[in-house]
């Protein structure tokens, strides 16, 4: 039992961290469009803004500072606010000293740091049914990098962030069959389901696809985002034990190398989720990762928030961000690796502050 940490199905990855001398966190970046409707996405102080956001988390990760854009990222629901889950982020990778790593699988507004690029494409709005124009490309791209990575490190820990992407999530898991219609989480206390699903729909009869009947590049070139190809690219190019840090988003691309390879062996995966997701009543997480395989074993680290001095970490407890930008599996990282929740947490608050 590591205090922080709630493990649901197996232990093995643990013990595998904890004995692990050279792990490396990615960030996978990505832009959809679909992050511009309005009332779809909290990434982002406004729906426009939310395009800069992939790359403001990238910039702060990097610099502790955010160039392309005078905004910093956040969420802004009715005057409230709470910060990116990028600092949260940079924070548990300190306390660990982890080494990272940014990925950018396709985001219209580029960072100002070093970066591997995957494409440069950015993903568009799903509604048009052609939300991927290279998700082949950026699929490929994603197998090349984990397995260069996997020759250089004992383990992978892959985040990442782009709004909207419980949206394209959703919109991947109904082309391959999958029922998560108000089992997807969001960045907001009011998850808008609707609107999700008229988006998805929309997308799905504009690409001529019915659900169930796609495989996974057709789905993700349909309805998806480029983080998920990236991600599912890293993982089966991979041959070593991988932690996605991420709750809807990675249960997308779960459901993606189940559909690419039936036979994959999930055990050699943990999700690494925020609290914030697994308890989140307006969606089931563990639902739909059910659908996909029995052996996905999922990890909820709670930083315990309501002991925090800082009130925007305290809006988390009511609904706001609860993940993104690989946070769940980074503060995962940071308590497997010996670090107290106490400490994690105030690293956090000074990284935030």
């Amino acid at each position: 039992m590591i205090d922080g940490i709630k493990t649901y199905g197996s232990t093995d990855l643990i013990e595998k961290l904890q004995e692990c001398d050279d792990p490396v966190f990615i960030v996978t970046i990505g832009t959809t469009e679909t992050s511009k409707i309005p009332g779809i996405s909290g990434a982002g102080a406004t729906p426009e803004l939310t395009v800069y956001t992939p790359a403001a988390d990238a910039e702060f990760m990097v610099l502790g500072e955010v160039r392309c854009t005078e905004t910093a990222a956040e969420t802004v629901v009715d005057g409230a606010a709470a910060p990116t889950p990028a600092r949260l982020t940079k924070a548990a990778l300190q306390v660990a000293n982890i080494p990272f790593i940014i990925v950018d699988a396709g985001s219209k507004i580029k960072p100002d740091v070093e970066y591997v690029s995957f494409g440069k494409e950015y993903g568009r709005d799903i509604r048009t049914g052609k939300g991927i124009l290279n998700p082949l490309e950026i699929f490929e791209n994603g197998k090349d990098l984990g397995a260069e990575l996997s020759r250089r490190h004992e383990m992978l820990i892959i985040g990442e962030s782009i709004p909207a992407g419980t949206t394209t999530a959703y919109g991947v898991l109904k082309a391959l069959g999958y029922e998560a219609n108000g089992k997807v989480s969001g960045s907001m206390p009011h998850n808008p389901h609707d609107l999700k699903e008229k988006t998805v729909d929309e997308g799905l009869k504009n690409a001529g696809i019915v659900p169930g009947e796609a495989d996974a590049i057709q789905a993700i070139a349909a309805v998806g985002d480029p983080t998920i190809p990236a991600i599912a690219g890293l993982v089966l190019g991979s041959d070593i034990p991988i932690i996605l840090a991420g709750g809807t988003q990675m249960a997308a691309t779960c459901a993606v190398i189940k559909s690419i390879q039936p036979n994959f062996d999930f055990s050699r995966i943990n999700l690494a989720t925020t609290v914030f997701v697994a308890a989140d009543e307006t969606a089931d997480l563990f639902g739909i990762l059910k659908q996909i395989d029995d052996n996905i074993t999922v990890n909820v680290v709670d930083p315990r928030f309501e002991d925090s001095e800082h009130e925007g970490l305290k809006n988390y407890l009511t609904g706001f961000v609860k993940e993104g930008a690989g946070a769940g599996g980074a503060m995962f990282t940071a308590l497997v690796l010996g670090s107290s929740v106490e400490k994690l947490r105030k690293r956090i608050e000074k990284v935030c502050k």
